[in-house]
């Protein structure tokens, strides 16, 4: 069983679980967590929890709590542990279990004092002991209680490698998180509130006059006067290392930092974490499917449709940076009578050179003209056109071979095509799925089951779902001759999703003009019965307004980003000695005239509507795409003439951090702490203009304090503190542009 399922251990900082992975690394007998996965999160209960996915089944279950979680370990993989030993020992062991269950230190710390194991050899109670002294504050623990866990660290090395990898996650708690703990634990003890209730009602003052952290006492409606009680509480918190000063503000109680400690924690944590700085464990152990792009085939695919590919892959890179295992599905229009109508037309108008040199290109030609042809009309209002394309797709419903190999063909060379053009965006998806993907058997029992639901209502032809009573009017599932509208292949999608993935959440990224559809959608999937679709979002989008190049209205996507390298270059060039000194200018020039495109469509709230602003889009200077890539680069070339200087950063991290007291320094320092709390907004909004502001205020912070704290031509100590702290923003700014996808 061990090998077929996977293990998520969620925990909080309060209570470290020791106990849980050593007897997992006990009962796996391989020192290795390749089935466990550990997760700090704010979302855990008090006590820790274990979640169990089973691959196979494609099910989970939860197990709480620390005795729990041990005993199911010790039963299921490690019986020496626990269940082969006498009915005597396993009474004894239930004793001591749940002595440590119920933290009774008196029964605990009696048996710690004989400094003996519960039975010859270590078992399950020994080792809850042994956790139960280990979490224990270091100024309670007493020469027994170091010697009992000297002698079980002894015996069982599993309990050493369990300390860290406990201790390991620990250290990727964001810095300011271990401020706001110790503030909390403080507020929470004199005011006899709820740790949680605490640390939610923590702000960050809008002036630095104003602390660090700012507790507004009228959010807890304590009996008594706000302003009383802020300066009663002023009066009884006492300062530590982490809490410098302590000061009552009418009704908040400001709280103001150790700044040398926040450097001296944050600094190593940014340089070991490295692109993982930022990131958090919140979605450990779920899965998130997301769909995006989907173009339609044999229509355009145009500058419309990068919206959803950089807005939809910025969802998929906060959902992994949050713990989320995601699935990103690129679901095409590739289905429906405009493939008859594109057929029709390829015998007509196909060219097979220019197929196979564009066949994006080429088919939307062909759409384009044999449309045209289907505007004209017979006596009767027919169109001959219209009517063959009908035809044609009707063999495709029905099977026939021919009509099947045609459609494959042209649905391959474009997703061959879309490949290429997502390559330059540096995007990839899991799956190419599509319309195709649900056959109309698969949604022949979508209607059989709206029908036995009493959902399905004929309507004038048409075969609809009746939405007025939640005013969302009539939602068209198919016609009356049994042909079926995309209203139904999304439902069978959503539910053969649900089936296969057994997803946690479900994301639709497409503009907003969709909004209605969705409503419909999920409402649909909401009357028959499907709990799941709570789980269902539609993240939508505002639309690109006149855009337009000097070479007139861009259609395609790649001629886009064609035309935005070839002005880019032009950019570049205007600097010809530096253009020289660049080995690749052409993957240059591609790289950072994407960045302009993205960071232009990003910068904005995404349901806002904006305009396509070519020359500002281009320009190094002001809040755009190229300055973000140049002040990175900046950042990068002062670490390499540092290392040309021989100033470099030893590996163990011994840097004097408390040489940075510069002003500058410090509000850089800040601005880098703030980074994972940027990625959990986001991880909640979904708007990439979060990151991208955080990211122009970090250049900005960045070249105020290199104007006047360098690295060359000083004192070694001091050399080595900045660079250090330039690299932080450096690796700061690289996790930045990634979530963008820029990088």
């Amino acid at each position: 069983m061990i090998h077929n399922t996977k293990f998520f251990l969620l925990f909080k900082n309060n209570s470290a679980p020791y106990a849980e992975v050593a007897t997992f690394l006990l009962a796996s007998k391989s020192k290795s967590l390749q089935n466990l996965t550990l997760a700090l999160s704010q979302q855990a209960n008090n006590q820790s929890s274990l979640l169990i996915k089973d691959i196979e089944k494609n099910s989970s279950q939860s197990i709480q709590g620390k005795t729990s979680i041990t005993k199911f370990f010790s039963r299921q993989f490690a019986s020496n542990l626990y269940e082969i030993a006498s009915a005597q020992t396993v009474a004894q062991i239930d004793y001591y279990v749940d002595a440590c269950r119920k933290k009774d230190s008196q029964i605990i710390l009696k048996k710690v004092k004989e400094n003996q194991l519960i039975s010859e050899k270590p078992n399950l109670g020994d080792i809850l002991i042994w956790d139960y002294l280990k979490n224990l504050p270091k100024e309670e623990r007493t020469d027994s209680t170091l010697k009992y866990i000297k002698m079980m660290e002894k015996k069982l090395p599993e309990l050493s490698q369990a300390v860290f990898e406990v201790n390991s996650v620990f250290a990727t708690e964001p810095v300011l998180n271990q401020f706001k703990a110790k503030i909390v634990e403080k507020l929470s003890t004199l005011l006899n509130v709820a740790e949680d209730l605490a640390y939610e009602s923590l702000e960050v003052p809008n002036k630095s006059i104003n602390g660090d952290f700012a507790f507004p006492i009228p959010r807890l409606k304590l009996p008594g006067n706000p302003v009383q009680i802020a300066k009663e509480l002023q009066q009884k918190i006492k300062t530590d290392e982490y809490i410098l000063k302590v000061t009552a503000f009418g009704p908040f109680l400001n709280f103001f930092i150790n700044k040398n400690l926040l450097t001296q924690k944050l600094l190593p944590q940014i340089l070991t974490q490295d692109t993982k700085y930022g990131n958090n464990y919140d979605g450990v152990g779920k899965t998130a499917l997301v769909e995006y792009s989907s173009p339609n085939i044999a229509k355009p695919f145009h500058f419309g449709h990068i919206r959803s590919t950089i807005i939809g892959n910025f969802v998929k890179n906060v959902l992994n940076a949050t713990g989320w295992h995601t699935v990103s599905i690129n679901y095409l229009g590739d289905w429906g009578k405009q493939y008859g109508l594109l057929a029709v037309g390829f015998e007509k108008y196909g060219d097979e050179e220019l197929l196979q040199k564009d066949p994006i290109k080429h088919l939307f030609d062909v759409y384009v003209q044999i449309n045209k042809d289907g505007e004209e009309k017979d006596e009767n209002g027919n169109s001959e056109v219209h009517d063959s394309a009908r035809r044609y797709f009707k063999k495709m419903e029905d099977g026939d071979a021919d009509a099947l190999k045609l459609w494959q063909r042209f649905r391959d060379m474009s997703i061959t095509k879309y490949r290429e053009v997502y390559g330059r965006l540096n995007i990839m998806f899991d799956i190419y799925s599509g319309e195709s993907q649900y056959s109309y058997e698969q949604c022949k029992e979508v209607l059989d089951e709206l029908q036995g639901k009493n959902l399905l209502v004929p309507s004038d032809g048409a075969l609809i779902v009746d939405l007025t009573e939640k005013n969302l009017g009539t939602a068209v599932i198919g016609k009356s001759d049994g042909s079926l509208l995309y209203l139904s292949r999304d439902i069978a999608a959503a539910i053969s999703r649900h089936e296969i993935y057994n997803f946690d959440k479900l994301y639709y990224v497409v503009a907003s003009q969709q909004n209605h559809h969705f409503k419909q959608l999920f409402t649909i999937l909401e009357e028959m019965g499907k709990p799941w679709v709570k789980n269902c979002e539609h993240i939508n989008f505002g639309m690109i307004l006149d855009m337009s190049t000097r070479r007139g209205n861009v259609v395609f996507l790649e001629e886009l980003l064609d035309a935005t390298q070839e002005s880019m270059h032009e950019v570049m060039k205007k600097n010809e000695e530096k253009y020289n000194q660049i080995e690749n200018p052409d993957l240059v020039a591609d790289t950072v005239g994407l960045s302009a495109i993205m960071i232009q469509d990003m910068s904005s709230r995404r349901n806002k509507d904006y305009s396509f602003v070519w020359s500002r889009m281009l320009s190094f200077e002001g809040d755009t795409g190229p300055y973000l890539q140049y002040a990175h680069s900046r950042l990068r070339s002062i670490e390499r003439k540092a290392e040309e200087a021989g100033i470099v950063i030893p590996e163990d991290l011994v840097v004097n951090f408390n040489l940075l007291v510069e002003p500058q320094a410090v509000l850089l320092m800040n601005f880098l702490a703030k980074f994972p709390e940027v990625v959990k907004e986001v991880s909640k909004s979904f708007e990439p203009c979060g990151v991208v502001q955080y990211c122009f205020e970090l250049c900005h912070n960045f070249s105020s304090t290199y104007e006047q704290l360098y690295v060359l031509n000083q004192e070694k100590e001091l050399a080595v503190a900045r660079l250090a702290l330039y690299k932080s923003a450096r690796i700061t700014l690289g996790n930045g542009l990634r979530l963008l996808g820029i990088m």
